[in-house]
């Protein structure tokens, strides 16, 4: 297998990974508050990479030498990626639902194709950014019109208050537009951050574990409450802590796949093909969760433009 086939490969592992973790959430923060929810994932992350890298070690592979630019590096991803991406991207799937979530992401390999360029030099053939283009367009037009909902979300929000402040901040929190951007360039940045650790230090495993690390001691740094915390997890249902658990589970192994991918072929491809989430999300969710909607002419040619995108930036 050739390095770059091998590169596909992760890249569409991670895709399957990202894409269970879309749909686990809605489920999950039905059950647990996104607060405890986002801490008990962010733990399992640490968990689960752990063990990983534990049972690597335990297979006979030696010990990773000491190379502290790529430790920084991810440990930095994970800051930006782990704790402010994520949490940007699970309020939105709580405000917007996962099918509108997923949407969000179209903007990611864009933003990283362009911060991988400034800061790494990694340029992309333009044939590249026009397959990448086709691709953005047909995952915006297999979503629903975000900006409408969220302009609707806007109003529900300044409605609910009668303080202009807190109208206004409710407004900010809830715009599809902040949450959408804030989430798509954190989670550029820490790809880059990764895609320029791998290269220099291949360490995908402990490299994951770092970055979920880094996010966990984030997070329980700011979080409020913290001396309920074990209160709350007592009187947290099962079936919530055990789905949040799933939720880092699979979103870890997601990470540490698109971190041994970006070795093989560029950070922004990498990006393009395991955010492709929507063409999966969107009927998936549809037949999970019961949501309306019908099979439009749009949604056919924006999945007949996401696939013919993906497959010309492959093919070149």
């Amino acid at each position: 297998m050739s390095p770059q086939t091998l590169g596909y490969l992760l890249s569409g592992c991670a895709l399957l990974s990202f894409t269970a973790a879309i749909l686990l959430t809605k489920k999950a923060s039905s059950l647990l508050p996104m607060g405890l929810g986002f801490l008990i994932a962010t733990a399992t992350n640490v968990l689960f990479a752990a063990l990983a890298f534990g049972a690597h070690l335990a297979a006979g592979h030696e010990m990773p030498q000491w190379n502290g630019t790529a430790m920084a590096c991810f440990a930095g991803a994970g800051v930006l990626s782990t704790y402010l991406g994520r949490w940007f991207f699970y309020e939105s799937v709580v405000l917007w639902g996962p099918a509108k979530a997923s949407v969000f992401q179209v903007s990611n390999p864009l933003f990283t194709a362009l911060v991988a360029w400034l800061a790494l030099g990694e340029v992309l053939p333009a044939s590249t950014f026009l397959g990448m283009a086709m691709a953005v367009a047909g995952l915006i037009l297999i979503s629903v019109n975000p900006m409408q909902a969220g302009a609707q979300a806007a109003g529900s929000a300044q409605a609910s208050t009668r303080q202009a402040g807190a109208g206004l901040w409710a407004r900010w929190r809830s715009s599809i537009l902040v949450l959408g951007l804030g989430s798509a360039l954190a989670y550029s940045l820490g790809n880059v951050l990764r895609g320029a650790a791998i290269r220099d230090w291949n360490e995908p495993l402990l490299g994951g574990l770092l970055g979920a690390l880094s996010g966990l001691l984030l997070h329980f740094c700011v979080m409020p409450d913290k001396r309920q915390l074990l209160g709350q997890l007592r009187q947290a249902p099962p079936l919530g802590v055990w789905l949040f658990a799933l939720l880092g589970t699979v979103t870890i192994a997601g990470q540490i796949f698109s971190i041994a991918a970006m070795r093989y072929v560029p950070i922004a491809i990498t990006n393009l093909v395991s955010l492709c989430s929507p063409l999966l999300v969107i009927p998936l969710s549809r037949l999970f969760y019961k949501n309306a909607g019908k099979t439009t002419p749009d949604v056919v040619l924006g999945a007949v433009l996401t696939v013919a995108g993906v497959g010309w930036v492959l093919m070149r």
